[in-house]
């Protein structure tokens, strides 16, 4: 049973783990320009994170992703757990899009031109939860 429901996760898991790995890994060693930038527009959001110095912040994310990524990837860890961690990255990414200006058309969901590339992501909340209700509704239980 267990071999079964992996295989079935199986898609879902390598394709995003891989995704969200490969994105931290490409932000673990980024330079002061590109750590401000990440930082400036996701203190515009979450204004907590400006107190936080540029390069840890780029830091920190990082490793936020590359942990997601790993969690997805590692085929023991449970399917609740990689599921619950790529749907709180998930719905940070879509805190971004929901708050930052002119990410959605007037009175609408329905992304700007510049929202796409952060409405897009939708995708990982709903691998995310798919992975949490598989996990849940289990019928080896």
């Amino acid at each position: 049973m267990i071999n079964r429901i992996l295989l079935r996760q199986l898609p879902a898991r390598v394709t995003t783990g891989a995704y969200v790995l490969n994105s931290g890994l490409g932000k673990l060693h980024a330079d002061h320009q590109a750590a401000e930038s990440m930082q400036g527009w996701a203190a515009s959001t979450y204004p907590v994170l400006g107190k936080l110095d540029p390069q840890q912040f780029a830091r920190l994310l990082a490793l936020g992703e590359i942990t997601t990524g790993v969690v997805l990837l590692v085929p023991f860890v449970p399917a609740a757990v990689a599921g619950a961690a790529l749907t709180g990255f998930a719905a940070g990414l879509l805190g971004l899009y929901l708050k930052t200006p002119g990410m959605r058309k007037q009175g609408s969901l329905r992304p700007t031109e510049e929202g796409i590339s952060l409405a897009k992501d939708v995708w990982l909340l709903g691998i995310g939860l798919s992975l949490v209700l598989d996990d849940a509704t289990r019928e080896d239980r």
